[in-house]
């Protein structure tokens, strides 16, 4: 999706509307440096806000999305795009998420094994000791309960059994059994448990 040119796009429409930045930020209930943000191609409206915006500008969601005014005969066309780019834009950025969750896990686990080391094996008082200890333990901790929380929101799972594909409950990840991204979870379709796959796309 080119964001350069959909900011120029809604600058366009905003300006044939009449309308400054503030005052379509206010209409909007956002902040005006969220509409330059737009407008210069430096981010995207949130999912949450583009059906207003779009009535605001009085455009629809895919004229938006295209960074231009569509004709019909080619509306259909333009609208399998935007969803290809809007898929193809998820599967990245998921797939970056579950990267940096292996890079927390690692993190976490080098922490907490250097902190340990330290307690362990260099002189120091025993309250310093328990300390670093306790720092470890809760850094590891931390790290876990982040590398978690990607795992669970970062694509989906795919059941064995009827092979829905789902986003599982946080605590489903966090106690389930599993090797690598493979975990035994109960499927909310068929309720049969079994070894579900993370999987990037839903289609």
């Amino acid at each position: 999706m080119d964001q350069v040119k959909v900011g120029k796009f809604i600058a366009q429409c905003r300006k044939d509307k009449n309308m400054t930045q503030a005052q379509l930020a206010e209409k909007l209930n956002i902040t005006d440096r969220a509409i330059s943000k737009w407008e210069t191609g430096k981010g995207m409206p949130d999912s949450s806000i583009m059906l207003e915006l779009c009535a605001e500008l009085n455009i629809s969601v895919n004229e938006l999305l295209s960074g231009e005014v569509i004709k019909m005969e080619n509306y259909n066309l333009k609208a399998e795009e935007n969803l290809l780019e809007l898929k193809k834009q998820k599967e990245d950025s998921d797939r970056n998420m579950l990267k940096m969750e292996v890079i927390i896990g690692y993190i976490s686990a080098i922490q907490f094994l250097a902190l340990i080391f330290i307690a362990s094996f260099i002189e120091m008082p025993s309250v310093v000791r328990i300390l670093l200890i306790i720092l470890g333990s809760i850094l590891f901790v931390i790290g876990i309960i982040n590398a978690v929380k990607i795992e669970q929101i970062a694509g989906y799972y795919e059941c064995n059994n009827c092979h829905y594909k789902y986003i599982p409950s946080y605590n489903s990840v966090l106690f389930s059994m599993h090797y690598g991204r493979t975990r035994y979870m109960k499927c909310p379709k068929c309720n049969k448990k079994s070894w579900n796959k993370k999987i990037l796309t839903k289609i």
